[in-house]
């Protein structure tokens, strides 16, 4: 059988394609800096029919600020395209406790509301967990508090464990770096709901109703967005625009399905 280039297997690819599960931070923008022209890279989506879900490890916004900055771009989005670690995060706790409770946050409000909508506060007194996401405005105290109630013997649930955070002036440190800090500090490894665990990629193909292997998943780095979606048998596009290089890229086992600058290169070669 005549081997196809590498071009032709992504157009034979893309063609079999229903929908995309696209990372935001690194795929979408770095901080607040759109990566291309948004509102054309999304009609041209939306002309060829491909169903989108937004699913990120970032749990700081709240859904609605992620449609909100999505809107800033030009592109539109419903409440049901938004999966964040943070609604993992819930879906994990409501299994686990299902009539609510205290829990104490190190996060953002994307978390924090999250949680206050279905039932659960925050507390430093008789936690039923510890929910660790990225916090900006991370104290000492905070990583204390979280440490001495981890070592009592409270749950410990990560959001995500990308240790670097994609912004215009560079990499900073993400959620990983702060789950690091506590594992070492409790010596226990956090439970994580965001990718590359199987959660938030099994929400999304239920919303979508659209099997795996109809489905590419779009992200920057393979050991959370790529190791994920393989698990699910998603088929899978590296893109360059976040925090992975081409050597690094390049290096990953098993290897994506598609390595691409960026998603307007990606959105070109269908």
């Amino acid at each position: 059988m005549t081997k196809l280039d590498p071009s032709s297997q992504i157009k034979l690819t893309l063609s079999s394609i229903q929908a995309l599960i696209l990372d935001m931070d690194g795929v979408l923008w770095r901080g607040n800096e759109a990566i291309g022209d948004l509102q054309s890279i999304f009609d041209r989506i939306e002309k060829i029919g491909w169903k989108v879900i937004f699913a990120t490890n970032n749990g700081s916004r709240t859904v609605q600020q992620y449609i909100d900055l999505l809107a800033s771009f030009g592109v539109k989005a419903e409440p049901w395209q938004v999966i964040s670690s943070a609604t993992a995060a819930i879906e994990y706790l409501c299994r686990k406790f299902p009539h609510g409770g205290p829990v104490y946050i190190i996060g953002e409000q994307g978390i924090v509301e999250a949680c206050s909508e279905h039932g659960f506060y925050q507390s430093e007194t008789g936690p039923l967990a510890v929910i660790v996401g990225i916090d900006r405005k991370l104290t000492y105290e905070k990583l204390k508090i979280a440490t001495l109630l981890i070592r009592s013997g409270v749950s410990f649930i990560g959001t995500n464990p990308d240790r670097t955070f994609p912004t215009p002036q560079g990499l900073v440190p993400g959620a990983g770096a702060i789950l690091s800090a506590i594992t070492v500090a409790s010596d226990v490894n956090p439970t994580i709901v965001g990718k590359p665990e199987p959660m938030i990629y099994q929400i999304a193909l239920e919303r979508l109703k659209i099997p795996p292997d109809k489905t590419l998943v779009v992200g920057d780095r393979p050991e959370t967005d790529i190791a994920g979606a393989q698990l699910l048998g998603c088929h899978t596009a590296l893109v360059l625009s976040g925090v992975t290089n081409l050597n690094q890229a390049q290096a990953w086992q098993p290897e994506p399905d598609m390595i691409m600058n960026d998603l307007e290169s990606l959105i070109a070669a269908y």
